[in-house]
């Protein structure tokens, strides 16, 4: 008896909704980082694209956790010298695009090439509760229930 293979054709997509409201950004990352890979399934194969498609509403009402609303710096380059460039999360939450946040926490959890880019293109993102993927009937994936730690707590 050999092992199974999982081939891009014999894969069904199921279409996942995530609400973000609440939520630790870096818990929520892996979680969509492995359903987007398709880790939790019982065929996964590494070098196949076997994941879900992923929608994230509420990305702009994430939690973190300590200081790193203050403490946490993206850094980035112009090219030029002494172009060098940062912002902090609380920064990028209030801009326009703060999608942008959980977009890239869930990138940065994915390995680098040409697969992953593929599977991230499964991957939408949106600050409302509004999404234009109702007509593909998501699963509503509820991370908090998963486990306690998943949310942030009142104090």
């Amino acid at each position: 008896m050999g092992t199974s293979f999982a081939k891009s054709s014999d894969i069904n997509r199921r279409w996942i909704l995530i609400d973000a409201k609440g939520l630790i950004l870096g818990r929520m990352a892996v979680i969509i980082a492995n359903i987007l890979r398709g880790k939790d399934k019982v065929f996964f194969t590494p070098n196949v694209d076997c994941g879900d498609n992923v929608v994230v509403i509420n990305a702009d009402k994430v939690a973190l956790t300590g200081n790193k609303l203050d403490e946490k710096m993206y850094y980035w380059h112009t090219g030029y010298p002494g172009g060098i460039k940062h912002r902090s999360m609380r920064q990028l939450l209030e801009e326009p695009r703060s999608d942008r946040a959980v977009f890239n926490a869930v990138r940065r959890m994915m390995s680098k090439g040409p697969l992953s880019r593929s599977i991230l293109s499964k991957l939408r993102v949106y600050k409302g509760t509004e999404h234009p993927h109702v007509a593909q009937n998501p699963e509503i994936l509820d991370i908090s229930k998963l486990n306690s730690k998943n949310t942030r707590r009142e104090r």
